[in-house]
């Protein structure tokens, strides 16, 4: 009797591991991320202003900064690109950066203008005056030319410069403040503060040079000057008679019979007109 073969059955393959999940994947870099920044002690792993754990700190007084490519490249309220290094460098003894948020706003105009007083003082040891924003070109030149500011109005679109200094706000905006370099590179003031603040700061270091400084109107000082000199505009225009209530009635029946006069003297016009186009 022929033997029967049997047929072996085929032998299955291991099944395949399960796909690991994205999800999965972002955590483990998530965690891993964590466990670096409290190992270093940085808190947010995306921040890249820090080194070696520690936040770069903004100049302070005393210190030398490098000018060479310090803040990027900014431009004036005309358009002209220039550096920070580039105005030291025109500068007698320095330059002063006043910052302010936005032009042509109550308090930056107020900035603006005590500045704008006081500039001949300001500068008498050699200090050039710059505003900085970052706001237009365009807003500065209507800044400038509205409040007759005889100094530049600095345009830092990107921030760059006023992030350098220290006066930029997070997000975005500009902190007001004051920052003084001489021609050495050495901040001689660095100081947020109000509008009157940052003229005094100003005021503070031309007093050490040898300048009077009582020649410097303080914030009080101006607003009354201001206010004098209105009071006295308003007192040396005339004044017009009170009108009685006839004279009103006159000049409004007046007004309208000349109305009714100008509407008859068009009518006729255009009468004319067209009889002269039919002939």
């Amino acid at each position: 009797m022929p033997v029967e073969l049997r047929k072996r059955k085929a032998s299955q393959s291991a099944p395949a591991p399960p796909a690991k999940k994205n999800g999965d994947s972002n955590s483990f870099k998530s965690a891993a991320a964590k466990m670096r920044a409290a190992i270093t002690g940085n808190k947010n792993p995306k921040d890249t202003s820090t080194t070696n754990g520690a936040r770069k700190a903004k100049p302070a007084v005393g210190d030398i900064i490098d000018l060479e490519g310090f803040g990027g490249v900014i431009e004036t309220s005309a358009g002209d690109k220039i550096t920070l290094k580039q105005l030291i460098d025109e500068s007698e003894e320095g330059v002063v950066l006043f910052t302010y948020p936005k032009a042509s706003t109550p308090g930056c105009t107020n900035q603006a203008s005590l500045f704008r007083d006081n500039h001949s003082v300001l500068t008498s040891t050699g200090l050039l005056i710059c505003g900085l924003s970052t706001d237009s070109c365009k807003a500065n030149t209507t800044f400038k030319s509205k409040q007759r500011l005889p100094f530049v109005l600095l345009s830092d679109h990107k921030g760059t410069l006023i992030d350098a200094i220290g006066y930029k706000k997070a997000p975005k905006g500009t902190q007001r403040g004051v920052f003084v370099v001489n021609k050495q590179g050495k901040v001689l003031a660095s100081e947020p503060g109000g509008p009157a603040a940052t003229v005094d700061v100003v005021r503070k270091l031309v007093s050490q040079k040898g300048e009077d400084p009582s020649n410097i109107l303080a914030s009080d000082e101006l607003q009354k000057k201001s206010e004098g000199e209105k009071e006295e505009d308003a007192e040396a225009a005339p004044l017009e008679p009170a009108k009685s209530e006839s004279q009103v009635d006159d000049e409004a029946k007046a007004s309208v019979a000349a109305d009714v006069a100008d509407t008859a003297e068009k009518i006729d016009s255009k009468d004319a007109a067209e009889e002269a186009a039919k002939a």
